[in-house]
């Protein structure tokens, strides 16, 4: 009797994955937990990974097209976005879309936004190591789900974040990488050019104007590849 209850322990069939989500962070989320955006969202709206779930309003899950080719990887909510539950929707938000729309990119058609960590960080402190790890399997479903060929890191958090690559982002942005099989490309933080308004050869600014421009023509190079 005993060896069958055992063997019932292990038999998930019956069980929703979900339900199974560990609040322990050291503990994984299996890939392919979600049938979709919609089912991850609400269980980051419950999630205790991490102590961030514990102050958060809402938990900041992603906005955009769900099956965009170009998918940008933020840092952390901000008091808007936690407010809201929507990533990048003040001051950062309202640069990085005229960024986007220098060159004839949107939110709706081809670009899905996400962060690093769902939950706001008090007084919009960076994140810790532990909150992005305890976060990074909602991250990861994510990718899978939207499927993006092109992720833009926004700053040095977004990078280690996802990849694990600590270098300072003004040494690798611009910089195509490659990351499962994916194109990554590291940018300056919008908030970063908020701080550095100059617009002169060589500043931040001028310098985001250039990535942006190598994104477009990777997409309009993917876009043609998958047409021929």
């Amino acid at each position: 009797m005993h060896h069958e209850t055992q063997l019932s322990l292990f038999d998930h069939s019956s069980l929703n994955q979900q339900d199974q989500i560990p609040a322990n962070s050291k503990i994984p989320i299996t890939p392919g937990t979600y049938e979709n955006i919609e089912a991850l969202a609400k269980h980051c709206n419950s999630c205790n990974r991490c102590p961030l779930g514990q102050t958060r309003t809402h938990a900041v899950v992603g906005r955009g097209n769900l099956r965009a080719e170009i998918m940008i990887i933020g840092e952390a909510p901000g008091k808007n976005e936690d407010e809201t539950g929507l990533p990048f929707v003040g001051r950062s938000g309202q640069l990085l879309e005229k960024i986007l729309a220098s060159v004839e990119l949107s939110t709706e058609t081809d670009i899905y936004i996400a962060n690093i960590c769902k939950c706001r960080p008090p007084e919009n402190r960076v994140p810790t190591s532990e909150e992005a790890a305890a976060c990074k399997p909602y991250l990861l479903e994510q990718i899978r789900l939207v499927d993006p060929k092109i992720i833009l890191l926004t700053g040095a958090t977004s990078v280690k974040g996802l990849t694990g690559d600590k270098r300072p982002i003004t040494k690798i942005r611009g910089e195509w990488l490659e990351w499962e099989g994916r194109l990554c490309m590291p940018i300056f933080h919008p908030s970063y050019l908020l701080r550095n308004p100059s617009k002169e050869k060589g500043s931040p600014k001028w310098l985001m104007w250039q990535d942006i421009q190598k994104v477009r023509d990777k997409f309009d190079q993917l876009k043609n590849k998958n047409q021929n």
